[in-house]
């Protein structure tokens, strides 16, 4: 459980496989009893349904249920790409550029922070009396604009662009937090009281080498799910959350 909580792409694949074996086992019973088009609908609802059950049921982020429901379809567009036209395919790269083109360049999938995690974040905040505070890859920004207050300075760094786009949006309407878009490796951590990073097992050693070169003493790195190798933190908050979310505290000592 916890290979697939690091590396959920393993734990998107085991859910289509086995909705697949059941969908194909289905398949094979039915065939010849239902007029072929109800047929493929059936398969198809079984396997997105169990897809999604199984990505559900093994505690992936939220957006692996909409990567569980969409790739039966897609799969189905490859399979038929000789009949339709190449445009929807072109626009589904650009989508999938707009919102990942940070996954293969720095290593980081978009994970999102749950309110949960966005409120523990406040209350840790408030708990230190802590002024300011970052987000490094905030996604759509939900724990910056949870954390600003008229009291507190909260910024988030996004590169991917349509993100970055619509995190920038919600945070100019609520007039709550500040948004950036730049690479996490370019930003000055000096300043920053609480720095909080939703990454992957990847960047942890790089970041926490950085953050202790930056942040002054008594100020805190937390990393959501990702604990920096080989460094023991110096708390662990486990959330009771559905998917029992783990936060790894570091507090600063200076280079």
């Amino acid at each position: 459980m916890n290979r697939i909580r690091q590396f959920p792409i393993l734990g998107a694949a085991l859910a289509q496989g086995l909705a697949a074996i059941v969908s194909l086992g289905l398949a094979v019973i039915l065939a010849g009893r239902m007029p072929p088009l109800a047929l493929v609908f059936v398969v198809l609802a079984v396997q997105v349904g169990l897809a999604m059950a199984v990505t559900w049921r093994l505690r992936l982020p939220v957006w692996w249920l909409w990567i569980a429901a969409l790739f039966p379809l897609a799969l189905a567009l490859v399979l038929n790409l000789g009949s339709l036209p190449a445009w929807p395919f072109g626009l589904a790269f650009l989508m999938i550029y707009l919102f990942f083109s940070n996954t293969a360049r720095e290593r980081v999938p978009l994970y999102l922070s749950n309110r949960q995690t966005a409120e523990t974040m406040l209350g840790l905040m408030r708990e230190r009396k802590a002024k300011t505070f970052i987000d490094l890859g905030c996604g759509f920004g939900g724990v910056v604009r949870a954390v600003a207050g008229e009291d507190r300075q909260a910024y988030g760094v996004e590169t991917a662009p349509m993100t970055f786009l619509i995190a920038w949006l919600l945070s100019r309407l609520a007039r709550r937090g500040t948004i950036m878009r730049q690479d996490i490796w370019a930003t000055d951590l000096s300043r920053m009281d609480v720095t909080y990073a939703f990454l992957s097992p990847e960047p942890m050693a790089q970041l926490y080498a950085k953050a202790k070169a930056e942040m002054a003493p008594g100020s805190l790195l937390v990393s959501n799910s990702f604990a920096v190798p080989d460094v023991e933190p110096s708390e662990i908050w486990e959330l009771s959350d559905r998917r029992k979310t783990q936060l790894f505290l570091y507090a600063m000592t200076g280079p």
